[in-house]
């Protein structure tokens, strides 16, 4: 970094370097908005009426004083207004988007109407069904949605959007964080309105047809009879992998699939996002654009530009209709429609304030994206590609060295190679793991979506309402063929994947914050930005993962022994372990974790050792009766049955109900405790 630049930079006023700024402060509204979205979600707690009113008051104050001050001094009014805009919108989203939350364990009838299919991680498949009954829960307490898992023989329906199904199964909350700080799913599922979630082993019948549950859900019907008919074109793997790209359903791909996607870092094809949807309006647009020019006396006297936008843009809509309209498919979607409208208006297309204004509109508009890895993902690997290649448009000399025929694959190495550096980090906090021959594959892959899927896809919808759909469908099986190939191969190959442990919550507002100060600020004072994401990246190296780990429910006790932590337990609790020893960035399964103990896995009785702890796990129905000879002074005791406090430090399961999961450390010779309850603070969705 030039160290003279960096200097000679801080060493301007404040408010003459936001002067020199003028022209680009709008490319900070999204950032400052984002800021106070981040800030209300990292609240102990909800604000006050008092407080939101203070919000709104710095608000009109802020506004006022910008109209009346001096105008050097508006951008830094203006910040301070969009970070309190930002708490506000994002306290509002949470409060409009409230729904009842089961607060217990319930088995009984079950009934609703099917709204979404799809699979778990067990590779189970799953409903989701709205207007809910549960028994002796009356309608005011009664989930909008919940989420069952199909266990055990099913197959005596067929499940579709609109249909109203019964059973009898399990519910419960939506799963707390397995550990503090951890992935938080129940406020994931509170912005989904999600209520409940659980599983059932008895078959499910059916109560009404679909015809008759058909009120609101006519595109999501269209979209399954869709799917249904693209992989009774192309049946297995392929198909379920067209179903996806093209209508987001995945309930057709096998979890052996997915893993091998994911692990090759292609899965990222499958999500509908900001590459499809730009290779589907990219195509639509150049295929419009060039049959109005192969009519001159049109060409010549119509905007063929901005017509074939407006078609692009039509397509887009549908495709996003298409799809479900999920988050990233809308953000997509938002994204594609500024750029079209920048040519509609005769503005540049591409650049970073229409990225701005994309990730304005979607933060306004969905506010809890921002704590989303698709959102993080989307809109770094896209800052990134948008400032590389106005970089490399503005180097003129260096690109007429490549000849004009290398460029498509100069192109195609240089946004693999961006999006992936860009979108690595992200990657590497949000799934503790990095793909390490993720380039190869997607320089393998990729092509092969904008040159052969993506227009296939689209001759497919144009012939379908002749009945011909099946010739874009067979031109596009090869193609799928080949990802998934080069998917099975990549991942499979020694090393594939190297395990990331998890970040400290400072380090990606931090890396984030000095990435976009180093892109989007003018000057030798970016070069900050950079000292920023190296301290961010030091600190990642330097974090440390909770010592002492126990579950929520007591099922299973993680102690780090030599930087590997050892598990008390080989198959109970196994959601929870294999969390804990991701974000230890572990590779390990939990049986070898558990093999560490040396322990035979049938025991009761596990004791563990190490880092100045001395800890005990006791488990099955006559755990209590070991207490009189392993309940000592200075010993942890974790059992999974009520018992009565000794000299150790026992904990049971009635005190971890009220603070969740918990993590030791011993610092200075005495020991901290730190738990889901205590991280989470009293929020909305933190649940009684």
């Amino acid at each position: 970094m030039p160290v003279r630049a960096l200097q000679s930079g801080l060493r301007f006023h404040p408010l003459r370097a936001l002067a020199e700024q003028r022209g680009r402060l709008a490319l900070f509204v999204p950032v400052f908005l984002a800021i106070g979205i981040g800030l209300y979600f990292a609240l102990p707690r909800e604000p006050t009426l008092e407080e939101w009113a203070g919000l709104a008051v710095l608000i009109m104050a802020g506004l006022v004083a910008a109209w009346c001050l001096p105008e050097e001094i508006t951008p830094l009014l203006g910040a301070v207004v969009l970070v309190c805009l930002g708490v506000i919108v994002a306290g509002h989203r949470a409060a409009n988007v409230a729904a009842p939350v089961l607060s217990y364990r319930y088995f009984g009838p079950i009934e609703g109407r099917v709204v979404k299919i799809d699979r778990s991680a067990s590779d189970a498949l799953r409903l989701t069904l709205d207007q809910v009954v549960l028994q002796g829960i009356p309608i005011n307490r009664t989930p909008a949605t919940i989420r069952i898992a199909l266990h055990g023989k099913h197959g005596f329906i067929t499940p579709e959007p609109g249909l109203r199904v019964m059973t009898t199964g399990h519910l419960g909350p939506p799963n707390a964080p397995a550990e503090p700080g951890g992935f938080d799913f129940r406020r994931h599922a509170w912005f989904e309105r999600l209520g409940a979630v659980g599983y059932t082993r008895v078959p499910v019948l059916t109560l009404a047809p679909a015809a008759e549950g058909a009120q609101g859900l006519v595109i999501h019907r269209l979209r399954m009879r869709i799917s249904a008919a693209v992989q009774a074109q192309l049946p297995g793997d392929a198909g379920g992998f067209a179903s996806a790209i093209l209508t987001g359903d995945r309930s057709g791909i096998a979890q052996e699939r997915m893993e091998e996607l994911r692990r090759s870092n292609l899965a990222h094809l499958l999500a509908i996002s900001g590459l499809h949807m730009g290779l589907l309006t990219g195509f639509v647009f150049g295929l419009l654009r060039l049959g109005m020019a192969l009519v001159p006396p049109f060409a010549l006297r119509a905007p063929i530009r901005k017509i074939a936008a407006l078609g692009a843009l039509a397509a887009g809509g549908f495709y996003l209709m298409l799809s479900g309209g999920n988050v990233a498919t809308e953000r997509a979607y938002i994204m594609v429609s500024v750029m079209l409208v920048a040519v509609l208006l005769d503005r540049r297309a591409i650049s970073l304030r229409s990225v701005a204004i994309a990730a304005t509109l979607i933060l306004l508009m969905r506010p809890e994206a921002l704590v989303q890895a698709g959102f993080q993902m989307s809109f770094a690997a896209t800052v990134a590609l948008v400032a590389v290649f106005r970089w490399l448009n503005d180097a003129r000399e260096w690109r007429g060295k490549i000849p004009r025929w290398a460029w498509p694959v100069v192109s195609l190495v240089v946004c693999s190679l961006v999006a992936g550096i860009a979108t690595a980090p992200v990657a590497a906090a949000s799934f503790n793991r990095l793909a390490e021959y993720g380039l190869l594959a997607n320089l393998l892959a990729v092509p092969l979506m904008g040159a052969i899927i993506m227009p296939a896809a689209v001759l497919a919808a144009v012939l379908a309402p002749v009945g011909l759909h099946g010739v874009g469908l067979a031109i596009m099986e090869p193609a799928i063929a080949w990802i998934l190939a080069v998917s099975a191969h990549v991942s499979a190959l020694e090393g594939a994947v190297m395990p990331i442990h998890q970040p400290a919550p400072h380090v990606m507002p931090l890396l984030s914050l000095g990435a976009l100060w180093l892109i989007l600020w003018q000057g030798h004072a970016r070069w900050a930005g950079a000292l920023v994401m190296v301290l961010a990246i030091m600190s990642w190296t330097q974090s440390t993962r909770p010592t002492l780990l126990i579950a929520a429910d007591a099922s299973v006790v993680g102690l780090m022994q030599d930087d590997k932590r050892t598990l008390s337990r080989a198959r109970a609790g196994s959601f929870i372990a294999e969390s804990w020893l991701r974000s230890d960035g572990d590779g390990a399964s939990q049986a070898d974790a558990h093999a560490r103990s040396r322990f035979d896995p049938s025991t009761t009785i596990v004791h563990l050792r190490g880092s100045g702890f001395d800890v005990v796990h006791l488990a099955g129905r006559r755990a209590a009766e070991h207490l009189p000879d392993l309940c000592l002074p200075g010993r942890i005791v974790v059992v999974t049955v009520q018992a009565t406090a000794g000299p150790c430090k026992l904990i049971t399961p009635n005190d971890l109900r009220s603070t969740g999961a918990r993590a030791y450390d011993m610092r200075y010779g005495q020991l901290v405790m730190r738990s889901v309850a205590q991280a989470r603070g009293h929020r909305l969705w933190a649940g009684p």
